[in-house]
């Protein structure tokens, strides 16, 4: 999508060559100096228009890596709590033991940091 600053920095841009040219041509220092300030007015807000689309695409781009990014956490997610109730309904022995040390390890750490 293009931005109107650019469409009106280059209309702008376009009018200030005209009006520089015509001035230039019938010799009026007034038109001609119209017309280059107005030519550097547009190619200002046509830059300024130029920059915002960048800043839109990136940003449009930079949303659509995190949308796919959460999507994939997502998928890995399922995927690793699948793989983890499979290894628990396996083992639960192992797992009621590992899940034990945890918790006391856990317990320690904190305990540890109020003293």
């Amino acid at each position: 999508m293009v931005d109107t600053d650019r469409i009106t920095g280059a209309a702008k841009e376009l009018g200030g060559k005209v009006q520089g040219a015509v001035g230039d041509l019938t010799g009026s220092r007034r038109d001609s100096a119209e017309g280059r300030l107005r030519e550097a007015t547009g190619q200002a807000e046509n830059f300024y228009g130029q920059a915002k689309d960048t800043v839109r695409n990136v940003a449009d781009e930079a949303y659509d890596y995190a949308e796919d990014a959460y999507e994939r956490g997502g998928h890995y997610l399922r995927r690793g709590t699948r793989e983890v109730s499979h290894q628990v309904a396996e083992y639960p022995l192992a797992s009621l033991l590992i899940a034990g040390a945890v918790g006391f390890g856990l317990g320690l750490l904190v305990n540890a940091s109020r003293d």
